[in-house]
């Protein structure tokens, strides 16, 4: 249900001059009744104006009548057509000036750990332009040298809860799509708490995957000693397995000269 403008002067107004009840404009002007009640007693917004809802075309004076006969009717808003079909302004957000040079910083996070954002999901997330997500991402930005990528929820870009809206339409249309993820690109597409509730396993080097159960010594032989004193004698010829001797060492054996 619509609120009016400037509820607590209008129920200030309202307290003053009707005798509607505490609880019928507690509903209209979206407060509590006690508070109603203290606007009543001078406890709650002491110093503040009533707002005439009928002068400001809030109210007509019917519908008060309407609620000072009957303490069971609610009090509506009276139809302005001006305001029929306004939507919410589209577009980047705004960001204070204070926080507008660490966007890039986000914007670099994003686009480095969740790469199947749209260019167009980042800029209404951080409130930023498609050129600027263009050149970080192309690594073409004058300060990319100087650049960190940082959480955008930890600068107070957004709130969590919006990130995880992001990511999770982004998990939606991967699926929609038949695209097959990987366990890194899965862990990236679900919320935060769900990704935190998440078994760690290991991680192995691509470099040295596949090798991990790979050795270069000779497995060690667990049978007794004993088996060995039963195997064959190697002696050393037949270990080098050298030739054996022929004519040419007799006739070497036979100079005098050794």
């Amino acid at each position: 249900m619509a609120k009016p403008l400037m509820a607590k002067a209008t129920a200030v107004w309202l307290v003053d001059n009707t005798t509607i009840s505490f609880k019928q404009i507690a509903d209209f002007v979206g407060m509590h009744e006690l508070e109603i009640q203290g606007i009543a007693d001078g406890d709650v917004a002491v110093g503040v104006k009533g707002f005439d809802p009928i002068a400001n075309n809030q109210l007509t004076q019917e519908e008060i009548d309407k609620a000072q006969n009957n303490p069971l009717h609610k009090l509506k808003l009276k139809f302005n057509p001006a305001a029929s079909g306004e939507e919410k302004r589209r577009g980047p957000r705004y960001t204070p000036l204070s926080k507008r040079q660490d966007r890039p910083n986000a914007i670099l996070w994003l686009v480095k750990f969740h790469p199947e954002l749209a260019d167009g999901q980042i800029a209404k997330l951080v409130g930023t332009t498609k050129p600027t997500i263009q050149s970080i991402r192309e690594r073409t930005h004058w300060n990319i040298s100087n650049m960190q990528p940082i959480d955008p929820v930890a600068l107070g870009l957004c709130r969590q809860s919006e990130l995880d809206s992001v990511v999770q339409k982004a998990a939606a249309k991967k699926a929609a799509e038949g695209g097959v993820m990987s366990d890194d690109e899965r862990r990236k597409l679900v919320s935060t708490e769900q990704s935190l509730g998440m078994e760690t396993s290991p991680r192995i080097p691509t470099a040295i995957e596949g090798l991990e159960n790979f050795s270069l010594s000779e497995p060690i032989d667990t049978s007794d000693d004993d088996d060995d004193d039963h195997g064959p004698i190697v002696d050393a010829d037949s270990f080098f397995n050298l030739p054996k001797g022929g004519d040419h060492d007799e006739e070497d054996d036979d100079d005098p000269r050794y």
